[in-house]
């Protein structure tokens, strides 16, 4: 049976990219026989990690998820061991030195993007404000975020002959100066859109994949703006506040910092000239200004 499909990894090329990905069929097959795994179905796969639907020895079914070692995904399975199944997929093993989860199965093929979105707003404003709790001490957290930011941004803007109005930039600037010293260290999932929410077994919805941070929960909100996109940015985030118990002031200003900062962080070339992601932040940013 297949462990890694042809489509996975198309966009790996540095030489330790392809090292990893070579290696995935023995890193599976130690892994399955030391957690008493039994395959169970084809592998799926989304950017950076690949998962294979498995059988635990009582039968219990589960996903091996075997990821690309990177930053974002450094804590992930921290935040979850801390939500320990409670509006989030259970974790039941992992291993940090080889970044590979066994995780509940989920249905990977229903998601709230399946849903009329108001409903996938209900539910994903419920779920945020169950998981949310004191962040643990390692995690990376918004103040120094925002404080690199402050240097950053301008910086990045005139590196790359200006893509994002200077003025917005100083504002950006100017918030992260502000909110950032004053911000929170709640555990926040900095990547909680729609297709990261999926239809469970023992709960109707379970968060995956989170991206986790120590900061205020308002930092969180943008994804659920440039997915699943609307014209109607400031209603859409109205509504999120409202269902969330966010603070409205930090709502809008957190998400127009994190709209500069994809604005700037699209990439654009002569093959994509317009880059529906940053379009759609520099929208985001240019309503919330």
């Amino acid at each position: 049976m297949t462990i890694v499909p042809p489509t996975f990894g198309q966009h790996f090329t540095e030489e330790g990219e392809l090292r990893w990905l070579a290696g995935l069929p023995g890193l599976a097959d130690r892994l399955l026989d030391r957690w008493d795994l039994t395959r169970d179905g084809g592998p799926w796969h989304g950017f950076v990690a690949l998962v294979l639907p498995v059988r635990r020895a009582d039968g219990t079914p589960a996903v091996l998820k075997l990821g690309w070692p990177h930053p974002e995904a450094e804590h992930e399975a921290l935040a979850l061991s801390l939500w320990d199944g409670q509006g989030a997929v259970r974790l039941f093993e992992h291993d940090p030195g080889d970044w590979a989860m066994l995780l509940e199965r989920l249905h990977g093929d229903h998601s709230l993007l399946d849903e009329p979105i108001d409903t996938a707003l209900d539910v994903i404003g419920g779920l945020i404000r169950r998981l949310d709790r004191p962040a643990p001490p390692r995690v990376v957290t918004l103040r120094d975020v925002a404080a690199r930011m402050v240097h950053e941004l301008p910086e990045d803007n005139e590196e790359e002959d200006f893509p994002v109005p200077p003025d917005l930039v100083e504002q950006a600037v100017a918030y992260c100066a502000e909110l950032g010293p004053t911000a929170a260290s709640r555990l926040v999932n900095q990547d909680l859109h729609y297709e990261n929410v999926l239809r469970g077994e023992r709960e109707p919805w379970l968060v995956i994949d989170p991206k986790p941070i120590a900061g205020d929960p308002e930092w969180g909100l943008i994804a659920l703006l440039w997915n699943r996109w609307t014209d109607a940015v400031t209603d859409r985030l109205d509504h999120l506040v409202d269902l969330t118990g966010a603070d409205p002031d930090r709502a809008r200003r957190w998400t127009f910092v994190r709209a500069v900062e994809n604005w700037l962080g699209a990439e654009e070339d002569e093959d994509n000239p317009i880059d529906p992601a940053a379009a759609r932040a520099a929208a985001i940013a240019k309503a919330l200004a």
